[in-house]
């Protein structure tokens, strides 16, 4: 007797697969089409970090160099200005040459802030292991991820930090922030397909924001005078020429001829 003819069944046949509702595949494509901006994002934050962070550490490096030098030079400059109104106290413009040259003094040493010729200026080279790790955390902790106001609140704090401890180049510290957030009760959740699917669209749509944002701040700061300073910097740097070097050295001649113009001037007024 010939064997009997072998019934497909469910698991043979590949007509009977799980059903997927049209909601369901769109969120499916709306996901992978936010799991790739959530990585363009990620990669556009460590760009716009690692110039932010560039520029803050040049910043301080200029200041400790040259921006010294030049409050020291305007407070010369306002000595002598203040002598020479004291000199002719009926003469309305050495007032005011005075008067400009203290608010000068005065806006340089604000500039300065806590920085001094002993300040070290730390040098922002990160490695290859902190900017994956940066990359990482950004992919988790944005805070254009997330459509709930309150989420949203915790992940610029997080996102703060992480921006922090990046300048710092301190790659346990961002561990540390990682770790965090990922035991966060906060982070446990769920809903029906059709909430998601809104989410999912209000988080693609802010994320677009963010890049075009991001896109901005970074053109603006590369357009900046510091950009443009610390470019000047780094190619004379590759012609074996310390830009900043030379300035300073300038700054000094100007700095000894100002004192001796505050002595003579000094001088003369305690002659009349």
């Amino acid at each position: 007797m010939p064997a009997k003819p072998k019934l497909p069944g469910p698991q043979t046949d590949s007509r009977t697969r799980a059903y997927c509702s049209p909601e369901e595949e769109e969120l499916q494509r709306k996901r992978e089409d936010l799991e790739r901006l959530q990585g363009d994002l990620a990669e556009a934050e460590l760009e716009l970090a690692t110039l932010r962070s560039g520029l803050v550490n040049f910043e301080r490096r200029y200041l400790q160099v040259v921006g010294f030098r030049y409050a020291q030079l305007d407070q010369l400059e306002a000595q002598i200005a203040a002598a020479a109104a004291r000199r002719n106290p009926q003469d309305p413009s050495a007032q005011q040459k005075a008067e400009a040259a203290q608010a000068r003094a005065r806006e340089s040493a604000e500039a300065m802030g806590d920085v001094s010729p002993e300040t070290t200026a730390r040098r922002f080279e990160p490695t290859e292991e902190l900017r994956a790790l940066y990359r990482k955390a950004a992919l988790e902790l944005h805070p254009d991820l997330t459509t709930d106001e309150q989420d949203r609140a915790r992940r610029k704090q997080a996102m703060a930090e992480l921006n922090e401890a990046f300048e710092e180049c301190d790659v346990d510290r961002i561990r540390r922030i990682l770790d965090r957030w990922r035991s966060s009760p906060e982070q446990v959740r769920g809903d029906d397909t059709a909430a998601q699917l809104v989410r999912t669209i209000r988080e693609i749509a802010q994320a677009r924001k963010r890049l075009a944002a991001i896109k901005t701040e970074i053109e603006e700061l590369l357009q900046g005078e510091l950009a443009s300073l610390k470019k000047q910097v780094e190619e004379a740097a590759a012609r074996g020429q310390d830009l900043l070097a030379e300035i300073a050295a300038r700054l000094d001649a100007q700095i000894d001829h100002a004192r001796a113009r505050l002595k003579e001037v000094s001088r003369v007024g305690q002659r009349r």
